[in-house]
C-alpha cells in the first residue's frame, strides 16, 4: 500500500505517494492569538487543505468535570475553524482538552471515580456536537507525574476505554460517524512506564501524538537538541533516550501499533546563552537567550524567528542526530528545517508509522512573510515529504530521459549504486492562476485538484467512483 511501481526502458522507480492511513495532524494554540503584529494567529490563517486533522487547543475541565473554554473567544474561534470544513469537506478537527489549572492537571480529580469519568464524558459528547468538532485530543502531561498518583495509570485507561465506548454507543444510536479519540503521549521512556498501559489504550485510541521535542532546553547546564532524531555520542544515563528514534521504538515494543503512532515534529526551536568561547552540542550555558519578539517566552523561538535569527548566524548541521543548530554572538538555538523534516519523513514512512503531527501551525512561517519560502514552509514540506516519491534505482542501467515532463535522472559520477530519480511534475503548478475550486484531473478521472490559494492538492475518489466536472462531486462511471 502507497506503492506504485513503473517499468521505463527496463528501469523499475518506485513512486511512493500517501497511504490511505497516513495522517498529518496539525495542532494550534488559542493563545497565539495574543501574539503581536505579523506573529498574531487565528484559524483563518489555516489552510484547509494543508492537512488531514486541523487541532485546537486547548480546552480545559472544570471541578464539576465539564470540559469548558479557557479564552473568552473560544466559542467564536471554533466556529471559525469549524467553517474550514465547507472549504474541505475531508478536513477533520478535534478540540484538545486538558492544561494546569492552578499548576495541576485537571485530569487527577476528573478521573479519580466512575462518576467524574461519566461527567466529563456525557460533557464531552455535548461539547463536541455544540461546536461541530469531529474529535477529542486528551493533553494529559502525565499520567502518575506531577502530582497524579500511581493508580492514575489505570484510571487513565479506564478513561479511554470508557470514552470509546461512549463514542461508539453515540455513534450507533444517532447514525452518524463516531468521535475521533486521540492523545498526546510523552516520549520519554521512564515517564512512559509510569504513565500508560500502551496495549490497552493502543487499541482504544485512533491515533497516539508522541510529543518527540523538548528533549532538551535552557534548564539544562549544557546546550542540547531540542528535537534530535538520533541519539548523540554525547548522551550518557538517561538521555541516550532523548531522541525520537528511541522513543517511537520503545512505544512500539512495549505493544503499540506503529499505524496508531504520530512522530511530533517542532515548528520552533530551543535557546541557550553561551558562557564560552565553545558553541558546538554540548556547550557550557546559564540559561535561555533573549525572547523573541513575537512568542516573547525566553528559550524558545518560533522557526519564523529562526528565519530572522539565521541570516546573522553561523549555521551548524550534527549529521549523528540529523538536526541543525545557529549561533551569533552567545545565542545558541537548535530547531528544524526542511532537511530534518525530511529524515524525519523518510524515518516515520520506513518504520511503518500512521503519520506525523505538528506542533504547532502558528509557529511556522503561516503568512510567508519570515523565511522567503512562502507560506507554511515548514509543514507544505512535511507534507510533500510524507507522500511522495522514491528517490533510488540502480545505476548501472542506461539514465532514464526525460519521460513526458515528468521524470528523468540525475547523472551521478560517484561510484555509489544508485542514482537519485527526480520528479519534475509539471501539475505542482496546476493552480498557479487559477481561482481556487475543485477540476479535474485530465490524467486520471479517479483524481480531481483543489485550488486554493494559488497551491494545488490531489485529491481521490473513493474506490470505484470517478470525479465529475458537473457536480464537482465523485460519482459512478
Amino acid at each position: 500500500p502507497g506503492r506504485t511501481t513503473l517499468i521505463l526502458n527496463s528501469l523499475r522507480i518506485n513512486l511512493f505517494f500517501p497511504a490511505a492511513s497516513t495522517k498529518l495532524v496539525c495542532y494550534f494554540t488559542n493563545w497565539s492569538q495574543y501574539r503581536p503584529g505579523n506573529g498574531r494567529f487565528v484559524p483563518e490563517h489555516v489552510d484547509p487543505f494543508l492537512c488531514t486533522h486541523v487541532v485546537y487547543a486547548l480546552a480545559t475541565i472544570s471541578n464539576t468535570n465539564q470540559i469548558k473554554p479557557i479564552e473568552w473567544n473560544d466559542e467564536t474561534l471554533y466556529k471559525s475553524l469549524n467553517d474550514l470544513k465547507k472549504i474541505n469537506p475531508n478536513l477533520k478537527t478535534l478540540l484538545s482538552v486538558g492544561g494546569w489549572v492552578n499548576g495541576i492537571s485537571p485530569f487527577i480529580s476528573m478521573v479519580s471515580t466512575p462518576e467524574n469519568r461519566h461527567a466529563f464524558i456525557r460533557s464531552a459528547i455535548s461539547y463536541l456536537q455544540a461546536y461541530n468538532f469531529d474529535g477529542l485530543d486528551l493533553n494529559w502531561e502525565f499520567p502518575g507525574q506531577g502530582g497524579s498518583p500511581p493508580e492514575d495509570k489505570l484510571r487513565f485507561t479506564a478513561l479511554v476505554t470508557e470514552l470509546r465506548e461512549a463514542f461508539e454507543k453515540e455513534s450507533t444510536e444517532n447514525k452518524k460517524t463516531r468521535f475521533l479519540l486521540s492523545a498526546k503521549a510523552a516520549a520519554i521512556p521512564s515517564t512512559i512506564q509510569y504513565a500508560y498501559e500502551i496495549p490497552k489504550i493502543s487499541s482504544q485510541l485512533d491515533f497516539i501524538s508522541v510529543m518527540t521535542y523538548d528533549f532538551h532546553g535552557h534548564w539544562e547546564k549544557v546546550t542540547g537538541h531540542n528535537s534530535p532524531l538520533y541519539r548523540s555520542l554525547l548522551d550518557q544515563g538517561n538521555h541516550i533516550d532523548y531522541n525520537s528514534d528511541s522513543a517511537l521504538t520503545y512505544w512500539i515494543e512495549q505493544g503499540a501499533p506503529a499505524e496508531k503512532l504520530l512522530m511530533g515534529l517542532a515548528t520552533y526551536g530551543r535557546t541557550f546563552r553561551l558562557t564560552s568561547a565553545f558553541n558546538g552540542l554540548g556547550a557550557p550555558s546559564d540559561g535561555p537567550a533573549a525572547a523573541g519578539p513575537y512568542t516573547r517566552d525566553p528559550g524558545f523561538w518560533s522557526y519564523y524567528e529562526v528565519c530572522s535569527f539565521i541570516p546573522a548566524a553561523t549555521v551548524h548541521w550534527i549529521e549523528e542526530q540529523k538536526v541543525p543548530y545557529a549561533v551569533q554572538g552567545d545565542s545558541w538555538v537548535g530547531y528544524d528545517n526542511k532537511e530534518s523534516f525530511t529524515a524525519k519523513a523518510q524515518w516515520l514512512r520506513e518504520h511503518n508509522l500512521g503519520g506525523a503531527f505538528i506542533w504547532t501551525l502558528d509557529m511556522d512561517d503561516f503568512r510567508g512573510t519570515f523565511c522567503e519560502d512562502g507560506q507554511y514552509p515548514l509543514v507544505n514540506h512535511l507534507r510533500n515529504s510524507l507522500g511522495k516519491l522514491a528517490y533510488i534505482t540502480p545505476r548501472h542501467l542506461a539514465p532514464l530521459p526525460v519521460f513526458k515532463g515528468s521524470c528523468k535522472t540525475s547523472p551521478q559520477t560517484s561510484s555509489s549504486q544508485y542514482s537519485t530519480i527526480i520528479w519534475t511534475n509539471p501539475l505542482l503548478t496546476f493552480c498557479v492562476g487559477r481561482p481556487d475550486g475543485l477540476y479535474p484531473n485530465p490524467e486520471d478521472n479517479t483524481t480531481y485538484f483543489q485550488c486554493f490559494r494559488g497551491n494545488t492538492y490531489l485529491h481521490r475518489c473513493q474506490p470505484g467512483l470517478v470525479y465529475v466536472d458537473a457536480c464537482k462531486c465523485c460519482n459512478y462511471p
